[in-house]
């Protein structure tokens, strides 16, 4: 009689062990791949230490877009698209897309620097490739591109 309880007290150790381990990975993934995913006036209301890993989208401006000659990369202004008058520096090292210009809508991906509020983006990504149009080639190209 006693050894069919202590069987039952060993499958419950057993189910609640694994139902922890189950619930750590699960809580455990959740945890790394979420990201807050904001445009830039939302950004610059939340303090930069929640934003250890961030999305960020808006829209390149038109003036101090700098590229580095010695290396891949590029580092401009990415303004809010309903308040032009919100800017948050970007440095992006890496490959820049070819539809990057002055004016694109930009989704970038990586962190702000809590000292110089610069965001340094690890992901560049231009916006919105459904938008491209076919050239005389037959070619699919952004509007205005002429190559």
């Amino acid at each position: 009689m006693s050894t069919a309880k202590n069987q039952k007290w060993v499958y419950l150790v057993a189910v609640l062990l694994v139902g922890a381990g189950v619930g750590y990975l699960v809580f455990s993934g959740l945890s790394q791949n979420s990201v807050y995913f904001l445009n830039v006036s939302e950004a610059l209301a939340m303090p930069a230490e929640k934003l250890s890993q961030a999305r960020l989208f808006g829209m390149v401006a038109e003036k101090d877009i700098e590229h580095d000659p010695s290396a891949m990369g590029v580092s401009f202004y990415a303004l809010d698209k309903d308040d032009p008058g919100k800017a948050i520096r970007v440095h992006y090292r890496g490959a820049v897309p070819d539809t990057f210009k002055a004016g694109v809508e930009v989704i970038l991906e990586g962190s702000f620097t809590a000292d110089t509020r610069v965001f340094e983006a690890t992901t560049l990504l231009t916006k919105c490739p459904s938008k491209y149009e076919k050239n005389e080639k037959g070619q699919m190209r952004p509007p205005g591109f002429a190559g």
